[in-house]
C-alpha cells in the first residue's frame, strides 16, 4: 500500500506502530491471499488478548489493506484522540437501540466505500479458560446479511503471551505471533433471508466454527467440539433480595 494512497495521518499512524511491533514481535503471516485486494470486506478475528488488535491490524496492513476497527463512541469525544481516530478512519459505535441503528449505517457505508471493517464476533476477549473462541454475538452476521460483503475468518495466536487477559501481565520480551486467514465463510444458504434471531445465530455459529478451525491449526490442536458459551448473569432470586 503506497504512502501516497494512505495520506499523511494513516502513514503517520503506521510509522508510529509498525517499528515498535517489529522489535516487540517476530511475525508469521499466513493466508494473506484470502484478504481481498479491493472491495468491502468484513474481517472476523478471534480475540485472545487486548494486544491482538494491533497484531491483526498489522497483518491486514501487510496484506495491502487499511483496517477499520470499531471503538466505543465515547473515545471520539476525547480531545485530540477523537480527531486522530477520525483521521485514521476508525469507526465509532454507539450503544442503545436508536444509536445502534446509526452505527450500523456507518458500517454499511464503510463497506460500500470498499473498506475493510474488522469485527470481533466475540465482542470481548474470550472467557474460555484455555483461550479457545467462544460463541459470538450477531453483529458481523447482521452486517453481512445487509451488505452481502464477504466475511473472512482470521485467527491469531501469540498475542496472549504479550498480554494475557487471565493474569493481566504484560511481557516486554520479543514474542512470536502468528496470524492466518481462511477463505470467506460460506453464508450462501442465508442469502436474502430475513434477519431473525435464529438466522443471525446460525450465521454467527458458522463464522465462529471457521475461526475455531483456524485457531486449532495455529495451535496444532483440535478445537473443542462445542463453542464455549459465556456464563450468563443470573437475576437474584426472591430469597436473595433484601
Amino acid at each position: 500500500m503506497a504512502h501516497r494512497r494512505l495520506g499523511f495521518w494513516r502513514s503517520f499512524a503506521a510509522a508510529l506502530v509498525i517499528p515498535v511491533l517489529k522489535v516487540w514481535t517476530s511475525r508469521t503471516w499466513l493466508g494473506t491471499e484470502h484478504i481481498p485486494r479491493s472491495g468491502g470486506v468484513i474481517i472476523a478475528p478471534n480475540h485472545v488478548s487486548h494486544f491482538d488488535p494491533v497484531i491483526v491490524g498489522y497483518y491486514i496492513f501487510s496484506a495491502g489493506r487499511w483496517p477499520r476497527f470499531l471503538g466505543k463512541a465515547s473515545l471520539w469525544k476525547v480531545p485530540l484522540l477523537g480527531g486522530f481516530l477520525r483521521k485514521v478512519q476508525q469507526i465509532p459505535v454507539e450503544r442503545g437501540s436508536v444509536e445502534a441503528v446509526k452505527s450500523l449505517d456507518v458500517l454499511v457505508d464503510a463497506l460500500q466505500q470498499g473498506g475493510v471493517v474488522v469485527i470481533y464476533p466475540e465482542g470481548t476477549t474470550t472467557r474460555e479458560p484455555d483461550l479457545w473462541p467462544m460463541r459470538g454475538k450477531t453483529g458481523a452476521a447482521r452486517l453481512a446479511l445487509v451488505t452481502g460483503a464477504p466475511v473472512v475468518p482470521v485467527a491469531n495466536w501469540g498475542a496472549e503471551r504479550i498480554f494475557d487477559p487471565r493474569t493481566s501481565k504484560l511481557r516486554f520480551r520479543r514474542t512470536p505471533v502468528t496470524v492466518t486467514a481462511g477463505p470467506p465463510v460460506d453464508l450462501s444458504r442465508w442469502h436474502g433471508t430475513t434477519p431473525t434471531r435464529q438466522v443471525l445465530e446460525q450465521m454467527t455459529d458458522a463464522i465462529m466454527h471457521d475461526i475455531s478451525l483456524l485457531v486449532g491449526e495455529l495451535r496444532g490442536e483440535q478445537p473443542p467440539a462445542a463453542l464455549y458459551d459465556r456464563p450468563r448473569r443470573q437475576a437474584p432470586s426472591a430469597g436473595d433480595a433484601g
